[in-house]
Formats: structure tokens, sequence, C-alpha cells
């Protein structure tokens, strides 16, 4: 979708918008971390982010995967930045064709810093002299296609002293424009008289400050002397105070963010970027002291982040086992043509791809995850890891990064489970008739009811869980599945066809089941989730105890999940662990 469109219906709504911006990573490790961020930070809302582009296209490989990534996997609105330095236009026809082939129709077109060493901009032969040429040149290649953005200087860009020209040019630049991003400032004043001059100049496109929270003292020093921005004495007063102390020059930051987007919410803007320098905290701190909460169908169209690639858009339906894992289910199923939908069809069960193909890994490199699993050397310490993540003392396990915000009201049944050897890795608790709207359970369009059947993944012991089966044949509702990682099978299921887990009703709409358990789903998965546990065994030494105990977890326990079908009873699910209260 363009940008304007998210933009105009915010407007419609007379509610506040914001989107982030983040830069590529140099490293792979940096890239799967700066993934793992973009993922949590989808959850405060924007209506978009971009990405920007190294001076000269440095960066162009690793800014075309962030942009493909954050609009394919994990369903990001995505703007790319496009410059004209050391860009001959075979550069740039690249780029624009390889956006529109993954769905990504926002550009941000500038001119560009001088290449690295330069102290001066230079054209390049074959290329553009500046992001008129740029916009224009999209504009024929394109037609609307591409929704085009471009920036504003609200103290004047620096490189030209005449301000006069330099606004004309500005304007000029904006007509062709669909929308603009603002360089960074940090006097609202300044901004809000400038836009009145561009409004009284005529041009009517959507302006979006820029907002670059302060992060550190040093940091915040180079970037006023190198790009000439005004700070109002008080602030850099107030800075000077405590430049020695970094926690207290963030929050001041975070402080001072929030300050001048309500005086700039005050004199009627709607619309807010955050330059979040690849960070979360403060820009998630600045986004929750400003108020900002996102309609529920814009964070949870469905129960998992949709695709918005164009190729998936009639995908409806996936399976709850890649719910922690997004990426990986995106990347297993990129080569199919069709995706299941709320018909199901023929194409439900495509070949997923072997995981081999792109590799399991774990989010943190050897040394974060010492850090947070430790040194496990028996059973009791494993159940204890499991337990304090469902307690939320622990930050993630191999499968998940965080408690899903639904998991949290079983909570407590789910660190009992643990403690009983039962390690969990997936699980939702059952709802009957929820409203969409609902800020825990809620997902879809206003006006809707949602449900869903409770379910429990975990890992079990050989003998724990024959005793558990002879559980399960006393409650008729209950359907299971539990494979060890040789492909032993145990079932009482009669078909491997989908299982509806999660499903609403809109109004307006058919009834939308996007969430199924099925065979041939978690036959798949099961691979991918026991390579985890060798990935997490291979950061201790060889022969260790710690290896041993996971490697003897690994090859003999059984992966099961557990559905109760009747998603009245809320609590049966945990009778079987010998839990019976559900909160």
């Amino acid at each position: 979708m363009k940008i304007t469109e998210k933009i105009e219906k915010a407007e419609a709504e007379d509610r506040c918008y914001w989107s982030f911006e983040y830069f590529p990573p140099k490293t792979e490790s940096g890239a799967i971390n700066l993934f793992d961020r973009m993922e949590r930070m989808y959850n405060l809302g924007p209506e978009f982010i971009d990405v920007t582009w190294g001076a000269g296209g440095s960066t162009s490989e690793a800014t075309l995967q962030c942009v493909t990534t954050s609009q394919v996997a994990i369903g990001l609105e995505t703007s790319m930045h496009l410059t004209c330095t050391n860009m001959p236009k075979e550069k740039i026809d690249f780029a624009l064709k390889q956006c529109k082939e993954v769905g990504i129709m926002n550009i941000l077109a500038l001119r560009g810093d001088p290449p690295h060493g330069q102290t001066t901009w230079t054209a390049t032969e074959g290329g553009f002299s500046n992001a008129i040429d740029l916009v224009k040149y999209i504009r024929e290649q394109y037609g609307d296609y591409f929704c085009i953005g471009v920036a504003g200087y609200p103290e004047g860009h620096i490189e030209n002293p005449n301000k006069d020209v330099e606004f004309q040019h500005f304007i000029e630049k904006a007509k062709l424009a669909d929308y603009c991003i603002t360089q960074l400032f940090y006097e609202p004043e300044l901004y809000i008289q400038w836009i009145k001059k561009v409004r009284a100049a005529g041009c009517t496109i959507p302006i979006i400050p820029g907002i670059m929270p302060i992060q550190a003292y040093a940091g915040f020093q180079r970037l006023i002397g190198r790009e000439k921005t005004f700070v109002p004495p008080q602030v850099l007063a107030d800075l000077e105070a405590i430049k020695e102390d970094d926690q207290a020059v963030k929050e001041y930051g975070i402080k001072l963010a929030i300050d001048m987007c309500d005086k700039l919410r005050a004199s009627g803007q709607k619309g807010f970027h955050f330059y979040t320098m690849n960070l979360e905290k403060s820009v998630r701190l600045i986004v929750e002291g400003l108020g900002f909460v996102a309609p529920i169908e814009n964070v949870k169209a469905l129960p998992w982040k949709p695709s918005l690639s164009k190729k998936r858009k009639l995908e409806t339906v996936r399976p709850i086992f890649w719910r922690n894992r997004t990426r990986s289910y995106i990347l297993r199923t990129e080569s199919w043509d069709d995706f299941p939908n709320g018909r199901w069809g023929d194409s439900r069960s495509p070949a997923y791809g072997e995981i081999d193909g792109y590799g399991v890994s774990l989010k943190c490199s050897p040394e974060e995850a010492l850090k947070i699993w430790g040194t496990p050397t028996s059973n009791a310490d494993i159940y204890k890891l499991f337990a304090d993540f469902c307690q939320g003392k622990l930050p993630s396990l191999p499968w998940c990064d965080e408690m899903a915000p639904e998991s949290q009201a079983i909570q407590s049944l789910l660190s009992n489970v643990n403690m009983n050897g039962f390690l969990t890795i997936n699980s939702q608790p059952a709802v009957d008739g929820a409203s969409s709207s609902d800020p825990r359970y809620g997902w879809g369009p206003k006006n809707g009811f949602v449900y869903q059947k409770s379910y429990v993944e975990f890992f079990v012991a050989p003998a724990a869980m024959d005793k558990l089966i002879k559980k399960l044949t006393k409650n008729p509702w209950i359907t299971y599945y539990a494979v060890n990682k040789q492909g032993d099978l145990k079932t009482n299921v009669q078909s491997f066809g989908p299982n509806a887990v999660t499903w609403g009703v809109f109004s307006g709409h058919e009834i939308l089941q996007p969430t199924i358990v099925d065979g041939d789903s978690f036959m798949a998965w099961k691979d991918e989730a026991y390579e985890l546990w060798s990935k997490w065994a291979e950061i201790y030494p060889a022969g260790s105890e710690s290896t041993k105990l996971i490697n003897d977890i690994t090859e003999n326990w059984f992966l099961m999940n557990v559905v109760n079908n009747n998603y009245r009873d809320g609590s049966a699910i945990f009778e079987i662990f010998d839990c019976s209260h559900v909160e």
C-alpha cells in the first residue's frame, strides 16, 4: 500500500500516525538482530518504515535485503531510500525493479551525501544531478506505481547559503512528489513556521517531521556539528550538566522528543517520523510516553503478521508451529506458487523447503546465549530455564523471543507445566467470543468476535509422554501429534488435514480461520525444532555435561502438540498436566 493511502486513512480517522527509519547493518549477525528488533517494534504500530541507502550504493545489497525482509517476511509497509550519489541509471533501474518485484510501492528519492572520504558532491556520469531529476525519472519509468517521497529542510540545506533559492528548489521538488520527510531539528517552532511557509507556497503534500532522539552526548555533538543544526540554548545547557552520565543523557533525549512532539501536535501535526538509529528502547518509550496506540487492525490484521509480498496477498492461513519464527516460515515457503487461504483447497500443503536451504540459527551470539541460558547440567536445570521464561525472568529461548501477550493469561500454568518436565515452546489459551478490539486477544477488523482453541506444544520424555497419552484418551475433545527426531509419529488424529485453532467472525466478511494445526506442517516443523536443540548444544565445549544433556533430549525426547477442541473449556488442557487453574 502507498504511504499516502495510509496517511489519508489516519487523517480521516483524526488520529496520530508514526513511522521508523533504520539503516542496514554491516554484518550478518547485525542484520539478524535488526530483523528481530523490527519484529518487536512492529507491535508499536508504525504506519511504515524506511531503510537508508549508503552513499554511492555502498550498502545497496544490504539495503535491498533489509527492505525485502521487512516487506515480505515481517509484513511492515516499507519505503526504500534511493540516492543519486555514484548511481548511474543502470543501478537505479536495478533497485527499482527489485522493489517492485517484492511489492514495495514507496521510494524516498534523495540526492544523497558525498561518498565517504569526499567533502563535495559531484554528479555521476550517466546518473542524476539532484532529487528532482530522480523523481522525474522514476515517474517516467513507472508512472504512478511508486509513491515517491522527498526530503525537506526546515532550517534550509547546509550546502546552499541562499535560503530563498533553496526553498524554491524544495517547493519545485515537493510539487512533483507524494509526501515529504524532514531533516532532523530540535526547535519545534522552526518547523511550525517553515511548514506555514510551505503551505503558503501552494504545496499540499503530507509532510512528516523527522525526530532524532538524543542517544549519547558525544554522538549528538558530532551530529549537530556536521548538520549545522540549531539547538535551543536551554537544551545545550541541560545536556552540558549531565554529559558525563550516559543514562541521564538518554533519558533527557526521550523527554525532549516527547516534549517536541507534543508541541508539534498542539500545532496540528498528526504524523511523526522517528530516526531510530537501529535502537529500540528510546523510541518505544517515546511512543508510549506520547500515548500513541495503533488501532488493533493495524497491528494485528490477523493473529500472525501478514506478508506484504505481492504473491502472498491472498494468504490468510498459516500453521501455528512457526508462530515465533515468522521469517523461517516465509523462507521455507518462498517457492510456493499458491498459499493457503480460507478455502484451504489443494494448495494447503505444498512441499516445505529443506531447512538446509537457508539454515537454522539461534537469534543471539554464543556469548549472549551463555549469559542467558548458563550451563545446565541436569533436567531440573532445563525445566527451570523454561519455567523462568514463562514467568518473564528469561528474555528468550531458542524457539521464541518473548511470551505472546495472550499467553500471559496462562503464564503461571505454563511455568508449572515446565517444572513438571513438559518443555513448552508455543501455546495459546481458549477464547470464546472476545471482541476483535480486545487489547490481549483481539485481531482483525472492528466490530467482530474472535475465538480460539487452547493449544500447547512442548518437548517431553518418552515415559512421560506414554503416561500423558493415557490421560488424553479420557477426553474425546483433545487431539494430539507427537514425533521424535527420527520421525516416529504418534497421533489420535484420523486425517492429516487442517484443524482450525483460531477463527474470527466480522461484519460483512465470511468467517476467517487464519491459524491451523495440520500433520504435514508439523512433520516439516519438527526438523527445525530439533535443530534448534543442536544449535543450543553447540555453544558449549564438545563432551561437556551441558552438551551431553541437550543432545540426550534432542535424540530421545518427543515433540508434541495438544489441542482441546472444546474452545469453551479453558482448563481441560492443563488438567492433563495436573494443573487446573486458569487466570
